[in-house]
């Protein structure tokens, strides 16, 4: 079953159309193994297998915890394998397989079409960050979520920002199997400089400083942040500056090098 054969059949309602591509890409994921284990359990087992090493780590001059590095990184790694790296993969197999320039010849507009293929995944790094957040508050003994509103914004700008990050990225991908290549730069700069794994507070003031412009890195600071209830008004401002700057360069360049037929 291909994605454009279930939406020529439903409503022709923005809304209808978006749900029906949605649908259509949910049960090509479900049939896929190796885009579950990646999108689904890799997330969820990696943050629990570096707990020891963060464990060890000199975080009482930081103001830090075990629980206030492992949560907002589980929420980091949600994000980067369950809505970045799979639809590197999601998008450029669509390409590939003539499905985008099909879909364009119909009803569905362009943002439609970015917007069902990129909902499944989505909807799946906000059930795995929830699920997560939740792990973690359990079985690292903390308390709520002292400012909650920072964490959902996080969060929020998260999702829709490797969503998009995904797309531009994957305008830069020749094949499926070369996905996983042209992903990793961004997750592995990200895993060190962004504070999923190493804080940046235990970090020099100038690197920090430098660090906090990176993509991921305002995402992981109002996570914390709303756990913590540490971040002040002023505090708050700048990441989500950041974030909002870097997913308007990210639509930007979906809008400019997107590529809607295979590479030649």
């Amino acid at each position: 079953m291909s994605a454009e054969g279930v939406v020529s059949v439903v409503s022709t309602t923005p809304a209808g159309r978006v749900g029906a591509l949605a649908r259509a890409e949910l049960t090509l994921f479900g049939r896929s193994k190796g885009m579950i284990v990646s999108a689904v359990f890799v997330p969820l087992v990696l943050p629990f297998s570096v707990r020891a090493a963060v464990e060890d780590m000199d975080l009482a001059g930081s103001g830090l915890n075990a629980g206030l590095v492992l949560l907002p990184g589980a929420v980091g790694f949600s994000l980067l394998f369950a809505v970045y790296a799979s639809l590197i993969g999601v998008f450029v197999g669509r390409r590939e397989e003539l499905v985008l320039k099909r879909l364009r010849t119909g009803e569905l507009r362009d943002r439609e079409i970015l917007a069902g293929s990129a909902l499944p995944a989505v909807v799946t790094g906000l059930v795995q960050s929830v699920l997560l957040a939740v792990g973690c508050a359990v079985l690292l003994d903390m308390p709520a979520p002292k400012a909650p509103q920072l964490a959902v914004i996080g969060l929020g700008l998260g999702l829709f920002m490797c969503a998009a990050l995904g797309a531009v990225t994957a305008g830069f991908t020749r094949t499926v199997e070369s996905a996983q290549v042209t992903g990793m730069p961004l997750m592995l700069i990200s895993f060190v400089g962004s504070g999923i794994t190493v804080p940046l507070e235990l970090l020099p003031d100038r690197v920090a400083s430098f660090l906090e412009l990176l993509p991921m890195s305002p995402v992981i600071t109002l996570v914390r942040g709303g756990w913590s209830g540490e971040l002040s008004v002023y505090e708050t401002v700048g990441p989500v500056l950041t974030a909002l700057a870097w997913s308007v360069v990210a639509v930007f360049a979906v809008r400019r090098w997107f590529r809607w037929e295979p590479r030649r």
